[in-house]
């Protein structure tokens, strides 16, 4: 769940959404979608999907991510996952960002449960 002391404006989320994006296509990041929520959840505006080649590449994608969130002046992050980086969760409030090895994304299939017809 997102922590709510994290919250941002919608203006900066969607700033914030566009750098994540930025960042992980920069750094080869594999088949990233980012799904808008805004409006049908209060867990987050968005959530970024992407997966990495290799635990190695997912491990280095958050390392990435994480240093330029911080840049961009957001220094309050909570990640998960790191220690085995099959799957890497990074809370930054209103955005969550899931990095995956490619089998791991596909065997928990979020954004097919994400982008659903309700």
């Amino acid at each position: 769940m997102a922590n709510p002391s994290l919250k941002i404006d919608e203006n900066s989320s969607h700033a914030l959404n566009q750098l994540i994006v930025d960042v992980l296509d920069q750094n080869k990041a594999e088949d990233i979608v980012s799904i808008n929520l805004i409006g049908k959840t209060s867990l987050a505006d968005y959530m970024i999907i992407a997966s990495g080649g290799s635990a190695r590449h997912v491990s280095a994608l958050a390392d990435y991510l994480t240093k330029a969130i911080r840049e961009d002046g957001n220094h309050e992050i909570s990640i998960e996952g790191l220690s085995h980086s099959d799957w890497v969760l990074i809370d930054c409030g209103d955005i969550i960002v899931h990095i995956f090895r490619p089998e791991v994304r596909e065997f928990y299939a979020l954004e097919k449960m994400w982008t659903a017809e309700i």
